[in-house]
């Protein structure tokens, strides 16, 4: 019989994965730009071209050589040979030469010889074939120059980049239509108990609607995964067995509900019948999610979540979000376990927290700002089979396991909750 609760450090979670995931080789798509939002780089990409491809104006006005304005200003104005003008989208055959200048406006291809570009507004036309010019400029004033952006054969995104909106046009930018993608992890989420029931049917006594279906699968598909509800499975034996081996073509396969006392030995029972290894440990020394469990079945990672919603989304946003972003691509495997600094703030409790040494615990807080306009954490502290504690939560504040609490207004870090 396995003992229950072994109450393994967090650490001993990612050393099994680990174990598993660094023989996964991650799946690979290639995708058009409109579906590559929030999509995961699987190789570097280079740029095909320089950015701009030809230097360029950012104003309207004259197209110049710097060294011919030099000392110029209001009172004693450089004259300057207008010689043409650029037209917009067209190339130029125009060189200046000492003393002369061409119109140009903004975006335009900058003449052959022209380093900067007066502002109209200081310059002043004295007839068709003069201007003056009121203001001395630098080399490279008003001007983009030619592959300043981005050169050919440069980097423009590394392996494992997620493509965010402004990225999506750097790409059309230079042409690049298609990119190669990690595919997203499939992610199959199963709700186990008799008394839960769908969010549309009405509740009576002693039943309850579910909520780690929607919470978990709408969390999922916003980092990058592609989750299947596969809907409330009854606490019977064969059921749950059937439930899991159909979802064992998916990357991950989540438990809601079977790693509690009530069923635990017949979940632990069930996933060591699937395939090997099995079961790798039950138990963690968090809080909430004390009772999570860790499988491998095949190909297949399985992971059970306490039922209680609070408990079920803390371990989902601290454990299972680590996973899903390595089967993503997103994360390398020596990553895991590690909290990413770009989603890390500091801020000062409000109150006093107290906690029991010898498990990390994971409390949801509200940022807020104090009256001197600083950062101010608000603890939501509550049972973990209440769901409102997380709607109210902007970011988790972890003690670790060696310490006792966290004083009021002490600085503590917080991990942002990804919305």
């Amino acid at each position: 019989m396995r003992e229950f609760l072994e109450l393994n450090p967090p650490n001993k979670f990612w050393d099994k994965i680990k174990e598993y995931l660094v023989n996964k080789k991650l799946k690979i798509e290639n995708l058009t730009l409109d579906d590559s939002l929030g999509r995961i780089a699987a190789e570097d990409i280079l740029s095909p071209a320089d950015l701009p491809p030809f230097s360029r104006s950012t104003v309207d006005g004259y197209a110049v050589r710097a060294a011919d304005t030099a000392g110029a200003s209001a009172a004693m104005p450089s004259f300057l040979e207008l010689i043409g003008s650029v037209e917009m989208g067209e190339k130029t055959d125009l060189e200046l030469s000492e003393g002369e200048a061409a119109a140009v406006p903004t975006g335009g291809m900058l003449p052959k010889g022209a380093d900067a570009v007066l502002m109209i507004e200081n310059t002043e036309k004295i007839d068709n074939q003069t201007i003056e010019s009121s203001k001395s400029l630098g080399i490279g004033e008003n001007v983009v120059k030619k592959a300043e952006d981005i050169a050919q054969g440069e980097i423009l995104f590394k392996k494992r980049h997620k493509f965010m909106a402004r990225d999506i046009g750097a790409l059309a930018g230079l042409g690049i239509t298609k990119i190669n993608c990690f595919k997203k992890a499939e992610v199959a989420v199963i709700s186990t108990g008799d008394e839960l029931i769908p969010p549309e049917v009405e509740a009576k006594a002693g039943q309850i609607r579910d909520i780690n279906t929607y919470t978990i699968a709408s969390y999922l598909q916003k980092i990058g995964a592609s989750p299947k509800k596969v809907g409330i499975i009854e606490d019977k034996f064969e059921s749950l067995k059937n439930s899991v081996k159909n979802e064992l073509d998916k990357d991950l396969v989540l438990i809601s509900g079977g790693s509690s006392v009530g069923i635990k030995d017949m979940t632990i029972e069930i996933l060591d019948s699937l395939g090997e290894p099995g079961v790798l440990l039950h138990g963690l020394s968090i809080k909430p999610g004390k009772p999570t469990i860790l499988a491998i079945i095949d190909q297949s990672i399985v992971i059970g979540l306490p039922g209680h919603p609070g408990s079920a989304w803390t371990v989902t946003t601290t454990l299972v979000s680590e996973v899903v972003k390595m089967l993503t691509g997103e994360k390398e495997i020596n990553e895991l376990g590690i909290d990413d600094e770009k989603y890390i703030i500091q801020a000062k409790l409000s109150r006093a927290v107290v906690s029991a040494k010898g498990r990390e615990e994971y409390i949801p807080v509200k940022i807020t700002k104090d009256k001197n306009g600083e950062l101010l954490a608000l603890p939501q502290l509550g049972k973990s089979s209440l769901i409102t504690n997380l709607v109210k939560g902007d970011a988790v504040l972890k003690i670790d396991s060696y310490q006792e609490g966290k004083e009021l207004g002490e600085i503590v870090e917080l991990r942002i909750i990804e919305k």
